[in-house]
């Protein structure tokens, strides 16, 4: 058997799992309206019949209170049942098995209802929630037992009871969070109160043959957070209250520390997992960066758990288990915790998807069905827009050849795996390779295509995914062969001095600065070196397992600039923007905004700065001033009368190199010729 730890069965007792395999919590936001539940449920039904074992929905709140937004998902009376029916029979036809999460946001609610533990404001909300009441407290408790006894009667398997990330139960458990001097605050057993007793009086009105996974925080990650010693006590509390499963949770929302980017090294805290290891007899979830098999065989064989959490994984491949039980890991879709389409979506109200996978979360809209008809077709450039949308058109049937100058596939793609950090990058791209292959697309690489010469070719329809070229800058000593684009340095190699000053700080700009501040290879690939990077506590003797960060010395000087006002960065993604501006930051990168260009000679580069001229005393300028869309062939295809010319990706627009917008527009044009 390929992976046997992974795919051997797993008894909880009154219930069987047929592999290791979890699909973690993930908040979609079909979640939040009713009338997005059958969405959701063709959601969860094409990862059941994708072969995971236990699938986990989004959180669900037990009470208005709870929710994580105005009118957010939540279970709290009869009549909410029937659009929850929809997702269970729908799992359960394909022969899966589904636990609803059951979260309490407490202080983390984005609403003015929002209660916790003590009166104290979260940093990541502006409302500052209402302390609960003894009474309060005691109502909340029955909140989650009615949620649990309305998910079994929606059909459910069991429930995930939301312990960690910060939420409410957490916000009791902790310290930092509970002030409480009643018998629900004070010392360590009375905060462990709360959840053992949501735990206890769960177990005894659900019955014995549902399945409870409670998620435990191991390793809190804020100042005033648990030490070890509880957390094992609370565990050895929550197996003997009746849970089935301990589900691992690292790190509280409002962290310094990041737990699930993509320079988070894979399966960086399963170590914390498998220090509570035999101190209890259930069996333990891991989680966090295990995003292939062999990641998750070696940690199930290590011993280091018993069964192994991915959420983001299975919106990038809903048909990840299958895959690799049937030893073709070589093709699964790999999520390389980019955020992008995902997280980042939920924290701006919108639908989540996945950037590698535009089809996540949009099943029953973005159907890939047979073509009625065969057309041959040409897709110009290899791109990510490329890439997917020749993949895409080859599987419904059409004839398409794939051209591209470069000698290999992935245009932009080839420059970001390089980036410290972003090495997931490479498996997107052995990704693609398998898929264009087995699609049967006619690869022509190395090869210039002009219009002529397609337009003689009769193809019926031509896409032009030509990328971009970078934008250039002019001051004076502009034309130095010092100052270079970022190509000359991602793609062409070229030497760069030890003191550098980058023009630009979008997305290209930060990456350009970590490359180049960081020593090969990166701390990503290794958990040790980015523990200490981070300031985590692997011995966990510190309450919330932080310690001072230890950073490596950066490899160059570097000061990063942009012509507009403000905090350079500001403009990143939500959940990854601050883990750049920290990881440059802890490199000592000098991050200066408002700033002008006067000159670049031998001293170095002249700039001006709310009116004051500053010398960089550097030895290379690095140009990442944006890019314009490269749509000459497009232009000349279009004057030279051909009838259908499309015009995707970085073509189509420049702005920061969008992949996930790249991706999605190649996928649905595709799916629609």
């Amino acid at each position: 058997m390929n992976y046997p730890h992974l795919f051997s069965p797993l008894d909880l007792g009154h219930a069987t799992l047929p592999n290791r395999i979890l699909m973690g919590s993930m908040h979609t936001g079909l979640e939040d309206k009713a009338a997005d539940f059958d969405k959701l449920a063709a959601y969860f039904a094409e990862r059941a019949r994708g072969g995971v074992g236990l699938m986990v929905t989004g959180g669900i709140a037990p009470s208005i209170e709870g929710w994580l937004k105005p009118f957010g998902g939540r279970l709290t009376l009869p009549w909410h049942k029937p659009r929850h029916r929809k997702i269970t029979q729908a799992v359960h036809a394909e022969g899966g098995r589904i636990c609803m999460q059951i979260l309490h946001a407490g202080r983390y609610g984005y609403h003015p209802l929002s209660v916790a533990p003590s009166r104290l404001q979260s940093p990541i909300t502006p409302f500052k929630p209402r302390e609960l009441s003894a009474r309060g407290v005691e109502r909340t408790i029955g909140d989650f037992v009615r949620c649990a006894q309305l998910a079994r009667e929606a059909g459910y398997d069991g429930v995930e009871v939301m312990g960690s990330e910060g939420y409410l139960i957490n916000q009791f458990i902790a310290a930092r969070t509970n002030q409480r001097n009643d018998a629900w605050g004070g010392d360590a057993d009375k905060r462990m109160r709360f959840p053992l007793e949501i735990v206890r009086r769960m177990r005894a009105a659900v019955g014995r043959d549902f399945i409870i996974i409670y998620r435990l925080s191991m390793l809190d990650l804020v100042e005033g957070g648990q030490p070890w010693a509880d957390i094992v006590t609370l565990a050895k509390g929550i197996e003997a209250a009746g849970a089935s499963l301990i589900n691992t949770g690292i790190g509280w929302h409002e962290a310094r520390v990041p737990t699930i980017v993509t320079s988070v090294p894979r399966a960086g805290f399963s170590w914390v997992t498998k220090k509570l290891k035999g101190e209890v007899a259930i069996p333990l979830i891991t989680t966090n960066r295990i995003n292939m098999p062999d990641v998750a065989e070696r940690i199930l064989a290590g011993g280091e758990a018993d069964m192994v959490s991915m959420a983001r994984p299975l919106l990038a491949d809903a048909q990840w288990a299958i895959k690799a039980k049937a030893g073709r890991s070589e093709r699964i879709n790999t999520c390389i915790a980019c955020n992008q389409a995902c997280l980042d979506h939920v924290f701006l109200n919108q639908r989540a998807t996945c950037m590698v996978n535009p089809r996540a979360c949009h099943e029953t809209e973005l159907p890939i069905t047979p073509s009625n008809t065969r057309k041959r077709i040409a897709v110009v450039g290899a791109g990510p827009a490329g890439m997917a949308c020749a993949a895409t058109l080859a599987e419904r049937g059409h004839d398409v050849t794939l051209i591209d100058g470069a000698n290999a596939i992935g245009g932009q793609f080839n420059y970001a795996k390089r980036i410290p950090g972003k090495e997931e990058f490479h498996e997107t791209l052995r990704y693609f390779t398998h898929r264009l292959a087995d699609a049967g697309v006619r690869l022509q690489l190395g090869q210039i295509a002009d219009a002529a010469t397609l337009k003689a070719q009769n193809y019926d329809d031509i896409i032009i995914a030509t990328g971009i070229t970078p934008r250039r800058v002019s001051f004076p000593g502009s034309d130095d062969p010092r100052v270079l684009g970022y190509l000359d340095v991602l793609a062409r190699n070229h030497s760069v001095g030890k003191r550098v000053a980058i023009i630009g700080a979008g997305g290209i700009g930060f990456d350009v600065a970590e490359f180049l501040a960081e020593h090969a290879p990166s701390p990503a690939t290794d958990v040790a070196r980015w523990t200490r990077e981070w300031g985590v506590d692997m011995q966990l003797e510190h309450p919330g397992g932080l310690v001072p960060a230890q950073p490596e010395p950066a490899a160059r000087q570097i000061w990063l600039l942009q012509r507009t006002q403000g905090r350079p960065g500001a403009r990143l993604n939500k959940t990854t923007g601050w883990v750049h501006r920290a990881t440059l930051k802890n490199k000592q990168v000098s991050m200066l905004g408002g700033v002008s260009y006067d000159r670049f000679d031998d001293q170095g580069l002249h700039i001006v700065v709310d009116g004051k001229t500053q010398l960089l005393p550097v030895d290379n300028v690095v140009v990442c001033a944006g890019q314009e869309p490269n749509r000459s062939l497009g232009d000349a295809l279009l004057a030279a009368g051909h009838p259908s010319v499309h015009v995707i990706g970085g073509a189509d627009v420049a702005a920061e190199l969008d992949a996930k917008r790249a991706i999605a527009q190649g996928t649905r044009l595709a799916a629609t010729l």
